[in-house]
Order: structure tokens, then sequence, then C-alpha cells
């Protein structure tokens, strides 16, 4: 392929795809203590979720260098690549996007264009997946640029915590507020869509999960949906079963554990829906 498609470890995808669609994914950091892992490469998701309620200091992430990136751009172009497309994890959520950014500034053999997939997990990795396949098919840079713009406004990825316990250990919210929310039994719920990360709240599971399937009637049908859990994976099987009526025709539902990066965050117990709507 004359275009090759760059993204980060935070997409989600599974290696099968990443390996039939040729993308290249650069790593980002996971920090414990003394120790730094990079994500997907000497620290499993199975590894990671099993550690996670033991660990003495909360996790940290980190993105990768602007070096990572440079050497990916070298490697395509030494491999033959005429143009790159360089997708990642949402500005409003990580910094991942500027490291690139950087990169390709700086690197002048072939075209680097750098793109906010204005998604996480899975709503990323979507995203990517389709332009590797537009890639494949042919067309231009351009072409594939003004595509995704249509498929990022009909992405959508919807979640909830059991817990905000991982956010204020990982110092994304004030200690007080989280065991206040504890307390008052209030679960969160993350929504994104276009870059625009969005919280809001019930007070049981049973609220949550019916909030989730709310959202999942009201962006029906679907052209893609998955499931994407950290670290409860009867609960998502249980879950896709419930939801087989909103199953994209001849299609199997995925269930994709989410990232280290970024159950880091959002703690065991997340769960929620990847999606495309249909035009």
């Amino acid at each position: 392929m004359s275009i090759r498609i760059v993204t980060d470890s935070a997409c989600d995808l599974p290696a099968e795809i990443v390996a039939e669609e040729k993308i290249t994914v650069v790593p980002l950091y996971i920090n414990v203590g003394e120790e730094s892992y990079l994500d997907g490469v000497n620290l499993t998701r199975e590894e990671f979720y099993n550690r996670l309620p033991n660990y003495n200091s909360a996790p940290k992430t980190a993105t990768p260098s602007v070096d990572s990136f440079l050497q990916v751009y070298e490697r395509l172009a030494n491999e033959g690549a005429r143009a790159i497309l360089s997708i990642h994890l949402s500005e409003a959520l990580s910094a991942t996007i500027n490291a690139a950014r950087t990169a390709a500034d700086q690197f002048t053999r072939i075209p680097v264009t750098v793109i906010d997939s204005t998604q996480l997990s899975l709503g990323e990795g979507f995203i990517v997946e389709k332009a590797a396949q537009l890639a494949k098919l042919g067309n231009t840079a351009e072409e594939i640029i003004e595509a995704l713009k249509g498929f990022m406004k009909r992405t959508y990825v919807f979640a909830s915590l059991k817990t905000l316990e991982y956010l204020r250990r990982g110092g994304r919210m004030n200690s007080a507020i989280a065991h206040f929310g504890e307390f008052l039994q209030i679960k969160p719920l993350l929504h994104m869509n276009m870059g625009k990360p969005s919280a809001s709240r019930t007070r049981t599971n049973s609220r949550a999960r019916q909030r989730l399937l709310d959202w999942l009637a009201e962006y029906a049908p679907y052209e893609k949906l998955a499931i994407v859990h950290a670290g409860i994976q009867e609960e998502a099987e249980a879950l896709r079963e419930q939801v087989r009526s909103y199953f994209p025709e001849g299609q199997l539902v995925p269930i994709v554990q989410i990232t280290p990066v970024l159950g880091s965050h959002l703690g065991i117990g997340a769960i929620g829906f990847a999606c495309i709507s249909k035009k």
C-alpha cells in the first residue's frame, strides 16, 4: 500500500485486525511505581487487570515519545510508503497526538498527516480500521480524510463505571468527592462523540446499565458494534446476549477488554459499547 496507517495502543483493535490491515501501533506507557511497561508489549491486559487491585501505587500513563513516532515513520518510508496517516486518541483525553504532530513536523521524507480520531478505545479503533480499508482500496490520503469525517460523526463510545476509586487514585478527581460519591453509591457514566467527552451519573448499577441501553437504542441501527469492558468478561458476555437485537446484520458483536492505558483511570468493572451508527 502506498498509504500506511499509524495509530496508538489506546485504539483497542484486536491483533488479527492490526495484522490483516497492516496497521502500525505505537504503544503508550503504563508506569507502576518503579516499573514501566509498554502497553500491549510487555504487559498483557489479563496480567494488568489481575494485578490492578493489588498495586501499592496507582498506575500512571504516559504518551509515546516524539522519537518513537519518528522511528515508525522512518521505517514505513523505508518500506515504500508514499504517505502516512497517523490517527490517534482524542486530543481531549491525551497528549499523544501532540507527540505525533511534532514528529510529523520534523519528518520530511514523505507526507505525514496527523488526525484526531475524536474517540477512545474501539471508537478510535473503528476509525483506524476504516482508514486502513480505504487505503487498501487505493483511495488517496485526501479521499480517506474526507470519508473519515463522516464516520467520526456517527461513532460513539459510552460506558458505566462501577467505582470512582481509580479516578481518585490516579489524581483525576478530588479524594473527598470520590469518597462522598462512593457513600452515595454514585455510578458515573461516560459518553464520547466528536471529541467531546461528557459525564453523567446515576445512583445504582441497574440505573447505569439502563442508561447504556437507552443510548444503544437511540443510536441504532448499527454499521459496527462492540462491547468493551475492564476485567469483567462474564458480565460482558451476559450483556451481549441481552442486546442481540441490536447486532448489525450478519455480524457477531465482539467483546474487547480495554487497554490498561484506559483501565488505569476507569478501573475494574467499567463496561459499555463502541459503535458506528448507520447513515
